[in-house]
């Protein structure tokens, strides 16, 4: 994460800089410290809107997503199936590059549907199907 010059990216309020904290506190809080941090990032990285952050954040929510000790993953899954499902119609540079990052985890997700903890397999199944049958128009020009 350090590689990643957060200060220079945004999310939905305002400068990233905070996210590389959310993200450990993700990775290595309790059941509430974990979702309060997985609950900001969702706000800030996909819920309303996909930015450049969200862009970065990606690969380290699939590592966070098959990272065994991590509380969350079921979590993890949802934001990231939550960034699949929204956009960004004045930076679609910026969605094409969220969703196909997302996309490109299909066969991690595969993987976590065999999982033991059938939350995370459920959110799995989930996404699974969220990457197969996704379609918009910066990932499938008309």
């Amino acid at each position: 994460m350090s590689r990643v010059q957060w200060h220079e990216l945004t999310h939905a309020y305002g400068s990233a800089q905070d996210v590389p904290g959310r993200l450990s506190r993700v990775a290595w809080g309790d059941a509430r410290t974990s979702a309060e941090a997985l609950s900001d990032l969702g706000l800030w990285l996909g819920e309303l809107a996909v930015f450049d952050a969200t862009v970065a954040a990606v690969p380290f929510l699939w590592d966070l997503a098959v990272t065994g000790s991590v509380i969350s993953r079921p979590g993890v899954l949802e934001l990231l199936q939550a960034i699949l499902e929204h956009d960004n119609p004045p930076q679609v540079d910026v969605q094409l590059a969220a969703h196909q990052a997302v996309l490109g985890g299909r066969g991690t997700v595969c993987v976590l549907t065999s999982d033991e903890d059938p939350a995370l397999q459920a959110a799995a199944h989930d996404l699974a199907a969220a990457i197969d049958s996704h379609t918009c128009e910066a990932c499938h020009p008309a």
